[in-house]
């Protein structure tokens, strides 16, 4: 079992600043200077829209999940696999480390299931099909653990291939929480656009610094936590229960938080079985 490993989730708009991304990429990376073992494992909704748009698939989400067709599923590969995948292994590269760029398919690192989602009209719910859309299944860290051995940095995105060879793009946050749980990640860290979880959602200074997971079923049911929180902090649950020490929410456009991780500061929202 390797030690001190970080997990990050990185995605979202903190990924189309070429600026920002060269700063976060840094501080994660000045990680391993101080003998920590770094994962990335990254989505790219905005480079998906943009693929869509001029490949003229037009997309249809439910509940917020986008159905992927067939047709569609090449172009969600093509832009998180060959866009956004290369470029963090380069920009990495070009830092001096040594990254590899995966999806789950390589190594059969995640093995994937299809999603059927559950959509509520009415007070009914209802099964709704959207398409090449997966969950995670099971997870071999055998390859990223080999990688990490050789003192390279894994960069993996959210696809993976079921037993039968079809191919799922799974939601970035929870495909990062699976895996932070099967390495037993002593941290796993989701990078997003606001400090951390709040208790009023529009009130910057209520940010929870400490959450109990027991705590998360509670939050939701006054809805502190809604929207694209739900996924994230589903995440961290995961994680936690898998084998990770410690989730974390921070702010990723911040990328000196990154940094302070363990400096003793109270950095965003930490979640923990131990509180």
């Amino acid at each position: 079992m390797i030690e001190n490993i970080i997990l990050f989730k990185y995605g979202g708009n903190a990924m189309t600043n070429q600026n920002l991304k060269s700063k976060i990429l840094a501080n994660i990376c000045s990680l391993k200077d101080k003998g920590y073992q770094v994962v990335i494992v990254h989505g790219g909704g905005p480079f998906i829209k943009e693929t869509l748009k001029i490949a003229n698939i037009e997309s249809e989400f439910v509940d917020g999940l986008r159905k992927t067709t067939p047709e569609a599923m090449e172009y969600v590969e093509m832009a998180l696999k060959g866009k956004v995948n290369g470029s963090l292994v380069s920009i990495i590269n070009e830092m001096g480390h040594k990254a590899v760029g995966l999806s789950g398919k390589d190594g059969q690192s995640v093995l994937a299931k299809k999603h059927m989602h559950e959509h509520k009209t009415n007070g009914k719910v209802e099964l709704v099909d959207l398409g090449q859309v997966g969950d995670v299944a099971s997870v071999d860290t055998s390859l990223i653990e080999l990688l990490l051995e050789n003192n390279f940095i894994p960069v993996i995105t959210c696809i993976a291939s079921d037993k039968k060879g079809l191919d799922y793009n799974i939601n970035g946050d929870l495909f990062a929480g699976h895996l932070a749980g099967a390495l037993s990640a002593e941290q796993y860290v989701i990078l997003t656009d606001v400090d951390g979880l709040r208790l009023e959602k529009n009130d910057p200074a209520s940010i929870i610094h400490e959450l109990k997971v027991t705590e998360i079923d509670r939050l939701k049911e006054i809805e502190c936590i809604q929207g694209g929180m739900i996924p994230k902090i589903d995440s961290c649950k995961i994680a936690l229960e898998k084998g990770a020490k410690l989730a974390r929410i921070i702010n990723g456009t911040v990328p000196e938080q990154i940094a302070s991780l363990f400096e003793n500061k109270e950095v965003g929202t930490a979640i923990s079985t131990k509180f």
